[in-house]
């Protein structure tokens, strides 16, 4: 049967993206169906914008601990559309270099959303398009919990649309992306009350991590209410009313101008056609095996809408593995073992491996020997500010292979980055050890622990 694409990818992010440049390398026929903006979730509406507003926010820092080395006090304010608008022009560069890449690949771009007709039928637009491979490549959208009044609040997406910063702002959800947009907004000059429901913030990370940034984040005037969940959200005149309960005395909050629902993401599948294609779908997301592969073995799916590990270097590492797999004759697949991740609050802090638990689950409390240091950074010594470090190694005493790294401190992800090619590569503490340090850094009490 002719078809009139080797290969199309629904969803232009990051993943897709990858995917269908590599396919094109090894000479295939690619489409690409994207409604929106290319560059997908990361580039429009998360990693990118998001990590722009994580360096605004740090200016005040930066102009306060200056008097600490002898500059004259800074009095500076934020122009709110300034920073909006200078985020907005680098996302836009960024996507004509996305649209710049594609081109040169000669991958066939379609500004339109698709949907499957039958398993190798797409319709695009006013367009049915058949394909002999097809990838769904979606990506995810946050979701709002089921909460009274909920509708009035804003997603993590509408961050960065906002026209207007606000006084007050209270942020629902304990996950990173949560914490992110708490920081953010509390350097920028809000006040954040963060709501949890459980007993800390970013549920799934290492304890000390858990512990470093979430008394970091009070430390500089963010208020977290653990254990807590709204009841209702009310919008008022002047703002928003939200009923809090489970704090020691249930209380209600006012935000003069928005709450923020940062309560996670889910696959973004619902409108697919998926089931007129056969494909499986597992509590909400695709089913695939380890190549990728969904209950259909010629339609694949790759990041977030798969929901194995939600993070944009995941989705482009799946689907080149994939296209080398498919379409150059290099079958490989992803591994998921030692998968460096950061959070850009305020403390940093990034993660790779095993945190302390799940290390004593694997080998046992008495088959790992924990290495920790926590100490004053040399940068505060003059600013005067109590800020702390946090580095931390994770050690199997049988093979004395270093399972797990842990930061929180300033330079945190980029640190790490370094450390997680040392885990990848199988590295033992006496490795560490071995290892001359870079002096004076912080970095090097990665490799001083004793």
């Amino acid at each position: 049967m002719s078809y009139d694409f080797d290969f199309f990818v629904i969803g232009g992010g990051s993943g897709g993206i990858a995917t269908a440049r590599r396919a094109a390398e090894y000479g295939a026929k690619v489409g690409l169906a994207e409604v929106s903006r290319l560059g997908g979730t990361c580039v429009n509406r998360g990693c990118i914008p998001k990590k722009l507003m994580v360096y605004a926010s740090r200016f005040p820092d930066h102009f306060e601990e200056a008097t600490g080395y002898g500059w004259s006090p800074v009095h500076s304010t934020l122009d709110w559309s300034k920073m909006n608008h200078a985020v907005e022009q680098e996302v836009t560069r960024l996507n004509g270099i996305y649209q710049r890449m594609l081109d040169n690949s000669k991958v066939t771009v379609f500004p339109k959303y698709a949907r499957f007709i039958d398993p190798h039928t797409v319709e695009v637009g006013d367009e049915k398009i058949t394909a002999e491979k097809i990838l769904i490549a979606v990506g995810g959208h946050p979701y709002r919990p089921d909460i009274p009044g909920i509708e009035h609040t804003l997603v993590s997406d509408d961050m960065f649309k906002l026209p207007h910063q606000p006084k007050r702002i209270v942020i629902l959800g304990s996950g990173y992306i949560g914490v992110e947009f708490a920081c953010i907004m509390n350097g920028l000059g809000t006040e954040v009350t963060q709501i949890v429901r459980g007993d800390n913030i970013l549920k799934g990370f290492d304890e000390d991590v858990r512990t470093g940034i979430h008394e970091g984040m009070e430390k500089h005037g963010i208020r977290i209410l653990t254990k807590s969940m709204p009841s209702l959200i009310e919008r008022t005149k002047d703002g928003f009313r939200i009923h809090i309960e489970g704090t020691p005395n249930s209380e209600v909050l006012v935000a003069d101008a928005v709450a923020l629902a940062a309560t996670g993401r889910k696959p973004m599948i619902e409108h697919l056609g998926l089931e007129n294609a056969g494909v499986e779908v597992v509590d909400g997301s695709v089913a695939v095996n380890e190549y990728s592969v969904t209950s259909v073995d010629h339609i694949y799916a790759v990041g977030d809408c798969s929901n194995k590990v939600n993070l944009t270097p995941v989705a482009i590492n799946e689907g080149r593995a994939l296209a080398d797999t498919v379409f150059g004759g290099k079958p490989r697949v992803m591994s998921y073992e030692n998968i460096p991740s950061a959070v850009f609050s305020t403390p940093e802090a990034a993660s790779v491996g095993l945190t302390e638990a799940e290390a004593k689950d694997q080998y046992g409390e008495d088959g790992i020997k924990v290495y920790r240091s926590k100490f004053r950074p040399m940068y505060h010594t003059l600013t005067g500010k109590d800020e702390k470090t946090m580095m931390k190694l994770i050690v199997e005493i049988a093979t004395d292979k270093v399972v797990g790294a842990h930061m929180v401190g300033e330079y945190s992800a980029e640190i790490i980055q370094g450390v997680a090619i040392a885990l990848k590569t199988g590295a033992k503490k006496s490795d560490f050890d071995a290892t001359v340090g870079i002096h004076p850094s912080a970095a090097e009490e990665f490799v001083t622990m004793r």
